[in-house]
């Protein structure tokens, strides 16, 4: 006696055999039946999502550039800057008084046109040969001998500039003390020199001095 495959399937479910039994038996079949069952019972493909990223722009911000402070205004607009090369030095004379000497100077404009400068020239004692001597400056609006602001300053063909230098005697000590027989200036806003001589012998100095800003004419040295 043969038995169908629906037979097989009653007389295993009356014994009670479990359903995954059944299922592979079932799968037994025809290849068509086989693959059509498969395409019905496959989980259907989830499609992978990604989190949203949303992209932040960092606020635009503005640099400013820092603003120098090392001088409150600067040489008048428009015009050439007095330089060494179309200037002159000489000097004014000097004086002292309770051991501090004050040493005046002034820049000629010997251009042909008007030129600006404003603030301090670099200073350097010179020795009788003309070597450099060691020199501290200290620039200053208020010295021993009064108060000279900093002011812009135009100078005119032939007209001139000054400014003074206060130097200590050495009275109290002569610790680095010399006579100092010339003078070399670089002018603002330059870094050629001039030079000239101390007269009356020289200054004696002790390598600090303060150095007043420029100022119109002689005033710095009256």
């Amino acid at each position: 006696m043969q038995f169908t495959k629906d037979d097989w399937m009653r007389r295993l479910l009356a014994l009670g055999l479990p359903a995954l039994v059944v299922v592979l038996l079932a799968g037994c079949g025809g290849s068509s039946h086989s693959s059509s069952h498969a395409a019905a019972t496959a989980p259907p493909s989830t499609p992978s999502t990604t989190p949203a990223v949303t992209a932040t722009t960092p606020a635009a911000t503005t640099t400013t550039a820092a603003t120098p402070t090392t001088q409150t205004s600067a040489a008048p607009v428009g015009l050439p800057l007095c330089r060494a090369a179309t200037l002159s030095l000489s000097y004014l004379g000097g004086q002292g008084a309770t051991g501090h000497g004050e040493l005046g100077f002034a820049l000629h404009n010997t251009s042909s046109y008007t030129c600006s400068t404003y603030g301090y020239p670099g200073i350097q004692f010179l020795d009788q040969a003309g070597h450099a001597l060691p020199t501290t400056p200290t620039h200053t609006t208020q010295d021993f001998f009064g108060s000279l602001p900093r002011v812009p300053l135009t100078v005119a063909p032939g007209a001139s500039v000054s400014f003074r230098l206060g130097v200590t005697h050495g009275v109290t000590s002569s610790a680095g003390c010399t006579t100092a027989y010339g003078l070399q200036v670089i002018p603002p806003n330059d870094t050629a020199t001039l030079r000239t001589a101390i007269g009356n012998g020289g200054a004696y100095e002790c390598q600090t001095a303060t150095v007043s800003p420029l100022q119109r004419g002689t005033a710095a040295y009256p």
